[in-house]
């Protein structure tokens, strides 16, 4: 492979996220820290519900930074760019395989989904202290289970990118992330869906279930969660099957 060109084609879209950086910071942390204040700063603070619910919403928020960080960065602009530019034609005409585009494509978009997930951590502490509790025992598991989830956001971001047309935006954000976030255990733990058994069964086919509660359970161990290596395993196995579809959907793409 070319590496130089590979590189190239990092840079060039790092280039371009600086150019869009106030947008980009718009559209990643306004719905999160909106649903923080009213939940965890108003209701709290109304004394609707305990202070403790500080510390269980924040790995359901920065898990929902992360995936839909990661899918705007790949998805939007690769149906931008086959759709609308047809810049991406450009592109593959560039030294290297085509798959290796859809790679770099990914690559970043985890980049940028670690970055906003890793921000929100701050962002929350100082929105929410004081009251929030982390217990960050197993560093190097929280950076594992922070990885598959970058990596689960960009492949989905690839996967919904190649198969969405421009029409059908709207309806991928309503029919697909919007029921995703509701039931991905992002705002209440799994175990909280003890009392709806068909439900709490149903949700785990949600890949964002294994993010909310993998970063429950390495930054908040204290409330239930899911065993991690569920956890990891889920997160494997969702990776591998949206990066196969994406990649296969690129490709089908790239050659029409």
């Amino acid at each position: 492979m070319n590496w130089k060109t590979f590189l190239a084609l990092l840079s060039r879209d790092a280039r371009v996220a600086r150019r869009n950086l106030i947008p980009l910071l718009l559209q990643t942390f306004l719905q999160p820290m909106l649903f923080v204040f009213i939940f965890g700063r108003v209701m709290v603070s109304s004394g609707f519900m305990s202070t403790a619910y500080k510390s269980l919403l924040l790995p359901g928020i920065m898990a929902i930074s992360m995936i839909f960080t990661g899918v705007w960065a790949v998805a939007m602009p690769l149906i931008g760019e086959f759709q609308f530019t047809h810049e991406i034609e450009d592109r593959l005409l560039a030294p290297i395989e085509n798959s290796w585009l859809a790679i770099e494509k990914v690559l970043f978009g985890a980049a940028q989904a670690v970055v906003a997930g890793l921000a929100v951590i701050p962002a929350e502490w100082v929105l929410l202290r004081p009251g929030v509790d982390l217990n960050l025992h197993s560093p190097l598991t929280f950076a594992g289970v922070t990885l598959l989830v970058a990596l689960l956001s960009a492949c989905g971001g690839l996967a919904l990118g190649c198969s969405v047309s421009q029409t059908q935006i709207g309806l991928m954000f309503s029919l697909v992330l919007t029921p995703m976030i509701f039931f991905g255990c992002t705002y209440y733990p799994w175990s909280a869906l003890a009392n709806f058994p068909i439900l709490q069964k149903v949700v785990l086919v949600n890949p964002l279930v294994y993010a909310s509660e993998g970063l429950r359970g390495t930054l908040v161990p204290q409330f239930p969660h899911l065993p991690i290596v569920v956890v990891f395993l889920g997160l494997l196995i969702f990776d591998s099957l949206l990066l196969f579809i994406g990649m296969r959907q690129f490709r089908r793409k790239a050659v029409t």
